[in-house]
């Protein structure tokens, strides 16, 4: 090998070492990117074992929203692994909203929709569902309703999914009771137990809670979704049929404390309280009128308060538990149908039937009438 092949081999060794590179195809392909990056599935974190309504409303409610819809459940209690997680619920022993992390076990975590949310009147312990529902609930709310979170339907519908569906679960899962004392009878198919039978009983051979975990949320997402249609499409607009009513009770009848309702079957009990307030003069309404499902009439009072059992009014005694002709002849108004037992509510076929009742009614009562709320 002769010294001018030598220097020949010499420079094709240099061009090869100066030659730009041929791009494989694999490199033409984006690299792998970090748990960190956008285009990455989030991670929604919580502990693993029993669960409970809490959490499984919080996941279901944060999947609701578009940026989690694909999220990853990571359910576990190893620092690690809940530390790559993007938001954490319900476990890990801190709440830190710029960090998202939502727990309530600690016990420093005293905080409340009314600490949190200054002028907010709920003073119920959050769980975890209930940081959730506070800090995204008004875009979700808006995400679902399709508007803006400034529409004051979002306000109005944000106070009531909460004080009507949330705050029970806050309730339920940090142990604070409805009342004082012993109650009367056990309710025991609430949301929070329903989420609760779920889990694997102590005396199944599998003891595995992931499927469950499953389940728990498709049930509190489904029911979150129908109460809330329900007070965007039923509850809502029934507030303009009882502002309606309370305008025209005198034309109903001349106390003022009857109203008739346009349509029969709408929530009317909780405006009615809201708008008699802003009566001139106060007057506490006693019955309202409507038709049923079938066409006939129905006399309801109006209850002591919302969730009361206890009339304001109730109709005449001896008119309770009577049927048809019965009731017809103990209260001399042809045409009667029912009076409830406990004299909450009757049933007339006519409009004027249903009139007579109620009239008969305010006038045998036993005091004379105070027109004051506060009754």
């Amino acid at each position: 090998m002769g010294p001018r092949f030598l220097r020949w081999l010499g420079s094709q060794l240099l061009l090869l070492q100066t030659r730009p590179r041929m791009l494989s195809p694999e490199s033409l392909l984006p690299s792998k990117r970090p748990r960190s990056d956008q285009m990455a599935p989030p991670r929604i974190g919580t502990h693993n074992g029993t669960f409970h309504c809490d959490e499984a409303l919080a996941c279901a409610l944060l999947r609701l929203l578009p940026e989690y819809r694909d999220a990853e459940i990571v359910r576990t209690r190893d620092p690690m692994k809940l530390a790559s997680c993007d938001i954490v619920v319900d476990v890990g022993g801190e709440y830190d909203p710029q960090r998202h992390r939502y727990d309530h076990h600690q016990r420093s975590f005293t905080e409340t929709m009314s600490s949190l949310s200054p002028g907010k009147p709920w003073q119920t312990k959050l769980s975890s569902a209930g940081l959730v529902y506070l800090h995204f609930g008004h875009k979700l709310l808006a995400q679902l309703l399709g508007t803006s979170e400034e529409d004051s339907v979002v306000g109005t519908l944000y106070d009531k999914m909460y004080e009507n569906f949330v705050e029970e679960v806050d309730a339920v899962d940090n142990g604070i009771s409805q009342w004082e004392g012993e109650p009367r009878y056990a309710l025991t198919t609430t949301l929070s137990a329903r989420v609760a039978r779920l889990n694997p009983t102590w005396n199944q051979p599998n003891q595995d809670t992931e499927a469950g975990f499953k389940r728990a949320m498709d049930l509190v997402q489904e029911e979150f979704l129908q109460r809330l249609d329900f007070y965007q499409h039923s509850w809502l607009p029934a507030q303009a049929l009882v502002k309606e009513a309370l305008a025209q009770r005198f034309q109903v009848d001349p106390s003022g404390e009857i109203i008739e309702l346009a349509k029969g079957g709408c929530p009317w009990k909780e405006h009615l309280y809201h708008l008699e307030s802003e009566l001139s003069p106060p007057v506490a309404i006693a019955f309202v009128i409507y038709t049923d499902q079938s066409g006939q009439w129905r006399v309801q009072c109006v209850p002591k308060e919302l969730h009361s059992f206890q009339s304001r009014l109730p109709l005449l005694e001896p008119w309770r538990g009577l049927r048809d002709e019965a009731l017809d002849q103990v209260s001399g108004i042809p045409g009667c149908v029912f009076v409830h037992a406990s004299g909450f509510i009757g049933g007339h076929r006519t409009r004027e039937g249903a009139l007579s009742l109620a009239r008969a009614t305010l006038a045998q009562r036993p005091t004379p009438p105070t027109n004051a709320l506060a009754q």
